[in-house]
C-alpha cells in the first residue's frame, strides 16, 4: 500500500514523499517535486513487488567486486572440475585485484569493458581473444549467481558488455614422428605418471583437468571403460578404454596406492597431481615446437577423423554437445566420407552402370 506526505522543502517549493509498504518487504521511499511522478513511481514499485521483480539496490550499495569474488571462490568453486579452479582463481583474483574496492551499485557495463580493454592490452605482450573472454566468463557467472541467487544484483552490467570474437579453432596434432619423440620424452620423465597420463589422453581425447580428477570408482577394467565426472560442461561421459592404454592402465592397477582413491594423487594423496611442468619439460625434450597439452586432444579426434569416425562419432568421444565444435577436423576424415559417398552411389546406380556396360 502506498500513501503521500505532502511537505514544503528548504527552498519553499512543495515535495511529495511516498512510501510503499508491503508485508515480508521493506518499506521503500522516494521524493518527488510532482505528484503524478509519485503515484507513478508508487504504481510500478507496487507491481514490482507483487510479481517479485523488485530489488532493494541497498544489496547493490553494500557489496564490492571483493565481496563477490571471496564468496564465489569460497561457495561456488570448489564445485567445479580441477582445471577449472586452477584457471578460474586466477583470472577472478585479477578481476579483484583491478575492481575489488568497486561496489556493486557502480559496476558499469563501461567500466568493465574499459578494464576488457586493459586486459587484452596486457603489460606489453597482448592477450588472446580466447584468453580475455575467459576472463570476461569467469567475472560474467559470478555476477549471474549474485543476481540469481544471492539477490545482490538486479541484472548483470556484463549482459551489455561486447566479447571479443573467439578465434578459429585450433587444429594441431602430432605427427607419428612427433607422437614417439614426446613418449621416449615422457618415459624419461621425473614425473611418474606422466608417461600414462598423456597415453590415455592420446587414447580418450580427454581434457588434462578429467585425466587428473580420475578415481578407481571411474575405471571399469573388465568392461573396458573410463567414466569422466569431472567434465568441462558439467555431464558425466564414458569412454572406452583399449589396445595400449587399457594395458597400460591395469599394470598401474596391480600397483596402485592404497592411500588415496585418486589415480594420479600427488604426494599427500588428498589432490591431483600437477604434470604441467613435466608435460612443458617433455615437450621441449622432445623438440616439437607449437604445442600444448590440450593438443593431445585435438590429436586423439584428428586420428578418430582419419581413421573413418564420423564428425558426430568424434563429437560423442569428446563430449560435445553439437557438431560445431568438431568441424575443424572434416578435413581430416574427407578420404572416409568419400569411400561413403562412393558406396552408395555404387548401390544406387549399380544398375543403371550394368545397363550402359551392356549397351557399349
Amino acid at each position: 500500500m502506498a500513501t503521500f506526505d505532502q511537505r514544503i522543502g528548504t527552498d519553499g517549493k512543495t515535495i511529495y514523499r511516498v512510501r510503499v509498504r508491503r508485508k515480508g518487504y521493506a518499506t521503500q521511499t522516494a521524493t518527488f517535486s510532482k505528484l503524478s511522478e509519485a503515484k507513478k513511481w508508487a504504481q510500478i514499485t507496487e507491481g514490482a513487488i507483487f510479481e517479485g521483480r523488485h530489488f532493494d539496490v541497498k544489496e547493490a550499495k553494500r557489496h564490492t567486486v571483493a565481496d563477490l569474488i571471496d564468496r564465489y571462490l569460497t561457495n561456488v568453486l570448489p564445485h567445479k572440475s580441477f582445471s577449472s579452479i586452477d584457471n578460474q582463481t586466477r583470472q577472478l583474483q585479477w578481476w579483484k585485484a583491478q575492481l575489488g574496492h568497486c561496489i556493486l551499485a557502480d559496476l558499469t557495463p563501461t567500466l568493465i569493458a574499459d578494464h576488457r580493454d586493459k586486459l587484452a592490452r596486457g603489460d606489453g605482450i597482448r592477450r588472446k581473444n580466447s584468453t580475455v573472454r575467459r576472463y570476461l566468463a569467469a567475472l560474467s557467472h559470478a555476477l549471474t549467481v549474485a543476481v540469481k541467487e544471492w539477490g545482490w544484483l538486479d541484472d548483470s552490467p556484463m549482459r551489455k558488455v561486447s566479447k571479443p570474437r573467439e578465434p578459429r579453432g585450433r587444429v594441431r596434432f602430432l605427427s607419428d614422428e612427433e607422437r614417439q619423440s614426446l613418449l621416449d620424452a615422457c618415459k624419461e620423465s621425473r614425473n611418474p605418471y606422466l608417461y600414462m597420463v598423456v597415453i590415455l589422453a592420446l587414447s580418450t581425447g580427454a581434457r588434462r583437468g578429467e585425466l587428473l580428477s580420475l578415481h578407481w570408482s571411474d575405471v571399469n577394467l573388465k568392461r573396458g571403460m573410463l567414466t569422466f565426472r569431472a567434465t568441462k560442461n558439467g555431464e558425466t561421459r564414458s569412454v572406452p578404454l583399449t589396445g595400449y592404454a587399457f594395458d597400460v592402465l591395469t599394470t598401474h592397477a596391480k600397483v596402485r596406492r592404497l592411500d588415496t582413491t585418486l589415480i594420479f594423487a600427488n604426494s599427500t594423496g588428498m589432490k591431483p597431481l600437477s604434470i604441467r611442468d613435466a608435460f612443458e619439460n617433455a615437450v621441449k625434450r622432445a623438440d616439437i615446437a607449437n604445442f600444448r597439452f590440450h593438443d593431445l586432444r585435438h590429436s586423439a579426434a584428428s586420428y578418430l577423423a582419419m581413421n573413418g569416425a564420423s564428425l558426430a562419432e568424434i563429437a560423442e568421444v569428446l563430449g560435445h554437445k553439437t557438431l560445431a565444435m568438431v568441424k575443424r577436423y572434416a578435413h581430416l576424415s574427407e578420404a572416409h566420407t568419400r569411400s561413403v559417398v562412393e558406396r552408395m552411389n555404387i548401390a544406387v546406380f549399380e544398375k543403371e552402370s550394368i545397363i550402359k556396360n551392356t549397351m557399349n
